[in-house]
């Protein structure tokens, strides 16, 4: 299932302004200004100029808030988007509740606390930001995440995305026995997109300081409603021998799995 352009030209814009090219700006202008997020709960909250506030809303980082200052523009991010900003790009420092900046190792077992699947769901949304897919929450669909090729606001979401690691398997509570798959699949087929399950290999390391996430390893996987067009058994005159047809995914090193 290939992208699902919104609207004439939006592939030509798409392709003349690179997300990759979108987040260094917002990086250098985050740097620049030596932005300051607060925490809040289980997001963070930044202020933004004008400038900034532009680059968030083209990389799509955040939500805005709606507050009765004018002059001023807030926006919420998740704790995975915030935390990619502070540690993965370094452009953001992050002020807790005592008013005191978070070092890397405060701020990650804050975010643990909050949500005990915090590594796991970070090192998967990090995983397909680094390959310059826009992430967003999958809330709507029952997924983790949603990926989008470039901004919602030019294309679709191609991939309806669920989360697992060797420690919490079911953490997320779906796909536990082979009902789930096909309620899931069939959702996501209703709503033209891929479901892409994303695997999180700890090696053996825990998740006790953010140094381990270099540790960690990352498997793809597509997987599919069987159809007949896509796999199937051929045999012509010429010869008896056998042809299953079976293709491969598209987002980087994942492969697909067709569900009988």
């Amino acid at each position: 299932m290939g992208p699902r352009w919104k609207g004439k030209g939006a592939e030509a814009k798409a392709l003349a302004e690179p997300m990759s090219e979108i987040v260094s700006q917002l990086q250098s202008s985050l740097t620049r200004s030596d932005s300051q997020g607060l925490l809040s709960g289980c997001s963070v909250l930044l202020e933004a100029g004008a400038e900034q506030t532009e680059l968030l809303n083209r990389s799509c980082f955040g939500r805005p808030v709606i507050t009765a200052e004018k002059d001023k523009q807030w926006f919420q991010l998740s704790m995975e988007e915030a935390f990619y900003l502070f540690h993965s790009l370094g452009c953001l420092k992050i002020v807790g509740e005592d008013n005191h900046l978070k070092n890397d190792e405060e701020l990650w077992q804050y975010m643990k606390s909050r949500r005990e699947t915090f590594p796991d769901f970070y090192m998967a949304y990090s995983h397909l930001r680094i390959k310059n897919w826009v992430v967003r929450s999958g809330s709507q669909y029952g997924v983790d995440f949603v990926a989008y090729r470039h901004h919602p606001a030019l294309v679709h979401s191609e991939y309806a995305v669920l989360v697992f690691s060797e420690e919490n398997e079911n953490a997320n509570g779906r796909l536990r026995v082979w009902s789930d798959f096909d309620c899931t699949i069939r959702l996501c087929g209703s709503v033209a997109k891929t479901l892409l399950v994303i695997h999180i290999n700890k090696n053996g390391h825990g998740a006790t300081t953010p140094l381990c996430l270099k540790k960690y390893s990352v498997e793809e996987r597509t997987i599919t409603r069987w159809s007949a067009e896509q796999c199937r058994e051929v045999q012509t005159p010429e010869t008896s021998s056998k042809l299953h047809v079976c293709r491969a995914g598209s987002i980087g090193s994942s492969f697909r799995c067709n569900v009988f």
